[in-house]
């Protein structure tokens, strides 16, 4: 196996660290939801508003689940791009990191727009799975260019 570039070495633990951070957040949230807990709010006074309307949950299952195994996801295919160093492991966090991205996007206006309440929690994981999807923006450029330069 080739060594990896530096910089992509540093992405891929980036992408582990916020993977980690974002997963960490998004099971809190989706514990709460099944303990039928709002979380404690902090800074922002909307937790309760968000995490209990109607746009929190799908056929019974938190929104906060579904990001949980977003996070989880971008963790393992993180940890075997590290390991495995192959180029496809980091093209499958971005593809997988655009629709997460654009979910994200809808969310927080459903914060600012429809529900005119913000979550701390959910702003964390809008931050986090924003930075995922900038470094594999990033991450998938430099494989572009480096491949491009061993042509």
């Amino acid at each position: 196996m080739p060594p990896l570039q530096p910089v992509l070495k540093k992405i891929g633990w980036a992408l582990l660290a916020v993977s980690l951070l974002g997963f960490i957040d998004a099971a809190y949230l989706s514990a709460k939801f099944y303990l039928g807990e709002t979380p404690t709010c902090f800074l922002l006074k909307g937790c309760d508003v968000v995490t209990t309307s109607s746009y929190s949950s799908v056929a019974g299952v938190p929104i906060a689940l579904f990001g949980a195994l977003f996070y989880l996801a971008v963790f393992v295919l993180s940890l075997a791009f590290l390991d495995r160093r192959a180029p496809k492991l980091l093209k499958w966090i971005g593809a997988i990191s655009v629709p997460g991205f654009l979910f994200t996007l809808y969310l927080v206006y459903l914060q600012f727009f429809v529900l005119h309440a913000l979550c701390i929690y959910c702003m964390f994981s809008a931050l986090t799975s924003t930075t995922v999807f900038v470094l594999a923006l990033i991450g998938m450029r430099l494989l572009r260019r480096t491949q491009v330069n061993a042509v």
